[in-house]
């Protein structure tokens, strides 16, 4: 499964660096890119005039229709505000949050989130 992101100061590409696997970071100069896979998004915690970047992507052709969950990154110190971002997309188009992390995530936080990744990638092929 196909991991797309968006990273603004760095912190969300640092978490999928330690990823080591297949990715897709969203161009904030041109966002229509179209995807012919499932896919799961990576975003940080930005107010929406930031991030409407990632709503161009999801919404440029079937986009939506092969995103399967999304997880978001931010600082813990927001309180109920914490990865509102991925909040948001996940109530906008109806898919679920999947996974969350502080800043650029801890080692702890690769493994699970490489279960995640796992965890859909054999549901899709059952």
């Amino acid at each position: 499964m196909k991991l797309v992101y968006f990273s603004l100061t760095g912190q969300t590409r640092r978490f999928i660096n330690k990823l080591d696997l297949a990715t897709y970071e969203i161009d904030t100069t041109n966002p229509f890119y179209e995807m012919d896979e499932d896919y799961l998004l990576i975003v940080p915690t930005y107010d929406q005039e930031v991030t409407e970047v990632v709503n161009d992507f999801i919404e440029f052709k079937d986009n939506a229709n092969y995103l399967k969950g999304v997880a978001g990154g931010g600082n813990l110190n927001f309180g109920d505000l914490f990865i509102f971002t991925a909040k948001d997309i996940s109530r906008d188009y109806d898919v679920p949050l999947v996974f969350s992390f502080e800043f650029s995530g801890t080692d702890e936080d690769v493994k699970n989130f490489k279960k995640v990744v796992n965890d859909f990638e054999s549901k899709r092929i059952d």
